[in-house]
């Protein structure tokens, strides 16, 4: 071989070699930025370069159940706007998903843009600079969820601090309702008219809501937990009573006591805690309609609980509905047995259950001294042993210690049923955290 084609052949393996380098470099910097693999009009969401590596597990950071059908959103849903969710992150991550549910719709749901950002503050619909993030859902910005299901977005990276408020985004354009919400947020979110998906000075989100709608679930690619905490329960998990954008539900304040109680040396697992309350949820009846709006607890537990990312633990707190709500005089011994089925259905997947006494609602305007009596046998019954693997005794935390029909008066949001901040604190306080630790009790 001459020197001169010895040079040429050189020249061409170096070719290769760049060629090679500049393709897998466009590859890394397109999978490590957000996905701009669509038609659709708008600047490229930034990339956030200093976000952390994707490292840890996946967890469940914030989750709502689907309640029902929003009213007055039959035909239209909530087409032409953009619907800005503002959800607090129970534990922090590198990376996020999130899943849409159109379970109460009617017809399909075609979502053509989303987005995910860190609040600027509380009580805003302001991003944080450098924080805002384009949703895809299998790689592409346009959704389409039919009538009854739910979808899962694909993975971005975004750097989510535990403990702030994430604001989701999303813009249907067509008509598509009814539309699928939880509400008793207890949590502002807002919306704007027209596609403002990636807006983040959040100045044209003018109308507030008390509502999450479409959103159910928040997970984060987390080095901070190793697991999820489900709380399984009515308005009494779902933190009615409480301030309005506090985060004062006794899970947020659970989470925060799990977090410092780690972070000063305490062995305890790393959990996150997500809140599956629904307002009047009972364990054994389901509410009306097709499919049944607030799901009785027994039917709802697979998808609430089983369904969601990663779960470890479920704290149950159910049955005091069954009692109120019922216009005869309710069967402890039936709605034992629901409590057992879900406890069932949570062992089948090594889940440990905690379950919660019930609290008192003497002076509420559904109180008897019958309904008064089967609380206690259920409550005897759940103390005893026989129905969760561990008790948390909500009700002796909270109630009059000279009338224990009663809330302590400083617990009590007014209504003689519903904490105020105070009791929500103080039944975060009553849990112990060492419960947390262990797995279910083996099948024999």
């Amino acid at each position: 071989m001459t020197r001169r084609h010895g040079y040429a052949l050189l020249a061409a393996i170096l070719s290769v070699i760049v060629a090679l380098s500049a393709a897998i470099y466009v590859g890394v910097a397109t999978d490590a930025g957000t996905n701009d693999r669509t038609t659709l009009a708008g600047p490229r969401t930034p990339h956030n370069s200093a976000a952390p590596a994707s490292t840890g597990v996946w967890v469940g950071s914030w989750s709502a159940s689907p309640v029902g059908a929003e009213p007055g959103t039959e035909t239209d849903g909530l087409a032409g706007r953009s619907v800005r969710n503002v959800v607090h992150a129970s534990i922090g991550g590198t990376s996020a998903r999130i899943t849409l549910s159109n379970l109460y719709g009617q017809s399909p749901l075609t979502i053509t843009h989303a987005s995910i950002a860190v609040a600027a503050g509380t009580g805003t619909a302001e991003a944080a600079a450098r924080t805002m993030r384009r949703l895809t859902f299998g790689g592409n910005t346009t959704v389409v969820v039919p009538a009854g299901q739910q979808v899962l977005s694909d993975a971005v990276r975004i750097a989510i601090p535990g403990g702030s408020d994430i604001l989701v985004t999303t813009y249907s354009p067509t008509l598509s309702g009814p539309v699928t919400f939880h509400p008793h947020a207890q949590q502002t979110s807002y919306v704007a008219e027209g596609d403002l998906t990636e807006d983040v000075t959040g100045t044209a989100y003018t109308e507030q809501t008390p509502y999450w709608r479409y959103l159910t679930a928040l997970d984060v690619l987390s080095d901070e937990a190793d697991g999820t905490v489900v709380a399984f329960g009515d308005s009494l998990t779902d933190g009615v009573g409480s301030t309005d954008n506090a985060n004062h539900r006794w899970t947020d304040l659970l989470s925060q006591r799990l977090r410092t109680a780690i972070a000063a040396g305490r062995d305890l697992p790393r959990y996150s805690v997500v809140n599956q309350g629904i307002g009047g949820n009972q364990i054994l009846a389901d509410g009306l309609g097709r499919p049944a709006e607030n799901q009785a607890g027994v039917d709802r537990f697979a998808r609430d609980v089983l369904g969601r990312t990663n779960v470890k633990v479920v704290v149950i707190d159910l049955g005091i509905n069954d009692i109120l709500r019922n216009p005869n005089l309710a069967d402890p011994e039936a709605i034992l047995d629901g409590l057992r089925a879900t406890v069932r259905q949570a062992h089948a997947r090594g889940i440990k259950v905690i379950g919660a006494t019930l609290m008192p609602f003497g002076g509420h305007r559904g109180y008897t001294d019958a309904r008064e009596s089967v609380r206690q046998q259920i409550n005897a019954e759940i103390r005893s042993g026989r129905v969760y693997d561990a008790v948390v005794d909500f009700d002796k935390a909270v109630r009059d210690p000279y009338n224990p029909r009663r809330f302590r008066s400083d617990y009590d949001s007014g209504d003689h049923l519903h904490p105020s901040d105070k009791g929500y604190e103080r039944m975060a306080a009553t849990f112990d955290l060492a419960d947390l630790k262990g797995a279910a009790p083996a099948e024999l």
